[in-house]
């Protein structure tokens, strides 16, 4: 019986365990250059089978939030080349996610204070973070302007030129692409957000067609054993939702299936939130048969909510890697407590975004 606990070979990438520590957004990196104290945090977290980092933007476009990460200029680069030294020394693998906010940003956020961009010029009813005295504070986003067509093979490039120096200068053993809640590429893909009348609006080819580009060319630039990416069919964050996500998704991961990549995640239901959502049903075992029919072996990655007896189950119906989010925030040891069916540690929400080395590498443990 396949257990949390035993290797995969995902794509290039050889993994100790079945265990991932999903993206987790934490707000501590001025300028977008990753603080020292990150250095530990990840470090810390190594056991994991693969640590996947907060989401990092390719650009200063990108942004959405204070005090993330980039990966767009040279000190960015080197700080996380010394976090991803650390995560090797500890015995780790670790990837970065891709991340373009698209129209979940603030003007204040924007490079010489512009709008966001988006598919479409329409408002997300959406907050975002902004960092004013050392403490974190929710806004209302700004209202995007919609991307021109010729500005698309630019943000391609961009992603690509991320995930480039991701590998080949910080050291990251791969890359996810951030396709999912409500961000640039879900954006694009959701009927909600997309009001395009040209070859990127409109029908589910149309609309799948940035999120494919973007996805072609990172696994060129990384290699595709090296790529993963990040979806999330139905949840409602960041006021991104489709009128019928089943046939949108199926035809996204159909498309995908060729292409070699390491893992496809998926976040069941709510990111963060119910597993189910009692107005938008969706089909995860449909989804997963398709891309296996369409000849995708990438490893299968399944989030959201999830304790050890139902990660357990999970792999037993076919599903080959388990993300966990919150409960490595307050537990660096979380592959040993989940081993060991020890107590977890109890996250302090009011640390997760903003700060300094409280309730982000203070969590004690096991002894």
């Amino acid at each position: 019986m396949t257990t949390l606990f035993d290797p995969l070979k995902a794509g290039d990438l050889e993994l100790a365990n079945r265990i991932v520590m999903a993206p987790l957004t934490r707000n501590r990196s001025p300028n977008a250059i990753p603080p020292d104290i990150a250095v530990t945090y990840y470090a810390q977290r190594a056991t994991a089978g693969l640590l996947i980092t907060e989401a990092t933007a390719i650009s200063h476009q990108g942004q959405g939030y204070s005090d993330v990460p980039g990966l767009y200029g040279t000190e960015q680069l080197d700080a996380w080349k010394r976090v991803t030294d650390a995560v090797h020394e500890a015995g780790g693998k670790i990837a970065v996610q891709l991340w373009h906010v698209g129209r979940i940003s603030h003007v204040d956020l924007q490079p010489e204070g512009g709008a966001p961009v988006a598919p479409s010029a329409i408002p997300a009813k959406a907050k975002t973070v902004l960092i004013k005295n050392g403490k974190a504070e929710y806004v209302d986003t700004s209202p995007p302007r919609a991307l021109d067509a010729s500005e698309l093979p630019g943000i391609v490039h961009t992603f690509a030129a991320a995930a480039r120096n991701a590998v080949e200068t910080a050291g990251f053993n791969g890359v996810e692409i951030h396709g999912a809640n409500g961000y640039l590429l879900d954006q694009f893909l959701k009927s909600g957000s997309n009001r395009r009348t040209d070859d990127y609006g409109g029908s589910i080819e149309n609309r799948a067609r940035l999120l494919l580009e973007v996805t072609r060319a990172v696994a060129e630039a990384a290699g595709p054993g090296r790529t993963g990416i990040r979806l999330s069919p139905v949840t409602p964050a960041n006021d991104a939702q489709d009128d019928d996500p089943q046939p949108l998704f199926d035809y996204v991961v159909r498309e995908l299936g060729p292409l070699g990549l390491a893992y496809v995640h998926v976040i069941e239901g709510a990111t963060g939130g119910p597993r189910e959502i009692k107005d938008r049903p969706f089909d995860y075992e449909a989804l997963r048969a398709a891309y296996r029919a369409a000849g995708g072996k990438g490893a299968w990655m399944v989030n959201n909510g999830y304790d050890r007896p139902l990660a357990e189950q999970a792999l037993q119906e076919g599903d080959d890697l388990v993300a966990f989010g919150r409960p490595f925030i307050s537990n660096p040891d979380l592959v040993r407590r989940l081993r060991e069916g020890a107590e977890l540690n109890q996250w302090d929400k009011d640390t997760f975004y903003g700060g300094g080395a409280e309730g982000y590498i203070d969590y004690p443990a096991l002894a």
